[in-house]
């Protein structure tokens, strides 16, 4: 089978994610386990039993994704009793990071601790600097760029489009009070909806500036190896196997937009294989569709999905 990974970011956290993954599969047990010991506190209790107000903050989230995308893949392999060969990768944000472990850049250890390092640095960016995002229904980037800019010059705060996700959904980032007066000139720029998101912070904007100075020295340090396949960036919309250019863009990232959409359809295009989208959630799959109709894409959110997988 030709395969592919896609996967997914921050917001696709719930309470319960990944738990049937651990009780089924001993590989995606030893995942949580040893992810329980590099963090020093129980992540598989807050996945499973949440409280979700605990989950959702940026510091828990991030890995707590990340170990259990990673974890239904290896209930996947113990499932078929081998390693998966990759066609490609890509991730949605933080699922660059997963994407870059599913293709062996860095050890499943170390990049948790990339990702540890990442959601707490984000969270600080974000208690400095008061800010949220807002996604637009209705304007183009264009459109956008320029109603940001004009945010920006009334009230001198940081104002950027920050996800290309999907046709007709673009998500912006900003301090609170710019993005009170971005909402009201979107609308009044013909936009049908904005969007208050709750999520704690700017992401993919100026807002994260300490926090991708802090993650770059984390990622000099980190030992990288070439992968197995091409990983698909998020800054770039481009592949690459360039041990530098991984490291570069993972820090361009969190102050530059996703961009998810032209990453995707360039991924699909004239690609016959399938996409696989592991735990938790099923987002990037309703995106998928969105921007490739023609594109084969199976969601692996729970351990019974293994089985309608391994049919196709």
């Amino acid at each position: 089978m030709n395969i592919s990974f896609i996967f997914p970011g921050q917001g696709a956290q719930f309470v319960g994610m990944a738990k049937d993954f651990f009780h089924n599969s001993s590989a995606a047990k030893e995942c949580f386990l040893e992810a329980n010991e590099i963090l020093g506190y129980d992540l598989s209790s807050i996945c499973f039993e949440g409280p979700e107000e605990k989950l959702t903050s940026t510091d828990i989230a991030q890995p707590a994704i990340y170990v259990s995308s990673l974890a239904a893949i290896a209930a996947l392999e113990e499932k078929i009793g081998e390693k998966i060969v990759l066609d490609q990768t890509a991730g949605l944000s933080l699922g660059e990071y997963t994407a870059m472990a599913a293709a062996q850049v860095f050890s499943f250890a170390d990049g948790l601790k990339l990702v540890q390092l990442r959601g707490k640095a984000m969270q600080k960016a974000s208690q400095e600097k008061p800010s949220s995002m807002t996604s637009v229904i209705g304007l183009d980037k264009e459109s956008l760029d320029l109603i940001c800019k004009k945010t920006e010059d009334e009230t001198n705060k940081v104002c950027q489009v920050a996800n290309l996700n999907s046709p007709g959904q673009i998500v912006v980032s900003g301090e609170l009070e710019a993005l009170d007066i971005f909402e009201k000139l979107a609308l009044e720029g013909g936009a049908r909806r904005a969007i208050r998101l709750t999520v704690s912070g700017a992401f993919h904007s100026e807002v994260m500036r300490p926090a991708s100075e802090q993650l770059e020295s984390a990622l000099i340090s980190t030992e990288f190896k070439t992968p197995i396949c091409p990983v698909w960036q998020n800054a770039t919309a481009e592949s690459s196997t360039d041990l530098q250019l991984l490291r570069e863009n993972l820090v361009l990232q969190l102050c530059s937009p996703v961009l998810w959409q032209e990453s995707f359809l360039r991924m699909s295009n004239n690609y016959t294989g399938v996409f696989v989208e592991p735990a938790p959630g099923k987002v990037l799959s309703a995106m998928a569709k969105k921007i490739n109709r023609e594109s084969t894409v199976i969601p692996l959110p729970e351990y019974q999905y293994i089985s309608e997988l391994l049919q196709t």
